[in-house]
């Protein structure tokens, strides 16, 4: 060979290791390349699921707070319900009681008229009856009359009183009683024990027990006693006072029409 193509030869060798080494460096640098872009794509992709798991995390709270609104207002509809019921019942009392007061505004403007007269027939009842307790009750009259005229007593406890006086004029009718007073025979008043046997007789015993004397519905006047009665009025007296136990005695009774 000559050395022409010697040269050649070896120029050529040189030229095809150069190139090889070339490749070889073109090679790793691509390599470098595509290793760091793998780099950032599973970089992106760890970044990327970040933020899903937190998107998903904040979808589970959001979700978990829509289930319990739900709960809440599902509770809230049925304790509304509750509510509007009691309320419904609370305004039919409410209506009620207005139709009761309502009723009782009317009652009252019967009631008054009607304790105005129960006073009147009262006042003229004592005028007409046995005088038991005479100022006693009268005065308990004009209690009423003044009763009536106060605007801080209420018509019920007007209604309760006249009612009360009714029933005290009632135990009259059957109540024995003595008590003290004054009684007045021909123009001059007389310290005396009356003695009540209910309605039936009122008797009066003086206080030195030497007279006595009985009330006269008919006449509207006292009639003295004859000495025969004086003994049992004053036994009555006592037993009255329970000064003596209970016994029989001669009294004079008017007989019954």
């Amino acid at each position: 060979m000559s050395k022409v193509s010697k040269r050649n030869v070896i120029a050529a060798a040189v030229i095809g290791a150069f190139a090889l080494g070339s490749s070889q460096i073109v090679s790793a640098d691509t390599l470098n390349d595509l290793h760091k872009e793998e780099g950032k794509i599973h970089a992106a992709a760890a970044q990327s699921q970040k933020k899903i798991n937190s998107i998903y995390e904040q979808t589970q709270e959001l979700l978990a707070e829509y289930r319990q609104v739900t709960d809440e207002t599902e509770n809230l509809e049925v304790y509304n319900d509750h509510v509007a019921r009691l309320v419904a019942d609370q305004q039919a009392g409410i209506d009620s009681l207005q139709r009761q007061i309502d009723s009782i505004e009317e009652t009252k403007q019967g009631v008054v008229p009607l304790m105005y007269r129960m006073i009147d027939a009262l006042e003229q009842f004592i005028q007409l009856d046995v005088p038991i307790n005479k100022e006693e009750r009268e005065a308990r009259v004009v209690r009423l009359r003044e009763l009536m005229t106060r605007s801080n007593v209420s018509v019920s406890e007007q209604f309760r009183q006249v009612l009360e006086a009714y029933q005290i004029e009632n135990e009259y009718g059957s109540l024995i009683r003595a008590y003290q007073g004054k009684l007045n025979f021909n123009g001059t008043e007389i310290a005396v024990d009356f003695f009540n046997l209910g309605r039936t007789a009122l008797m009066a015993l003086s206080l030195d027990q030497k007279t006595a004397w009985v009330w006269n519905n008919d006449t509207r006047a006292w009639d003295e006693l004859g000495d025969e009665y004086l003994g049992s009025v004053t036994k009555a007296v006592k037993m009255a006072k329970k000064l003596v136990p209970y016994d029989l005695i001669k009294l004079p009774i008017k007989a019954a029409e």
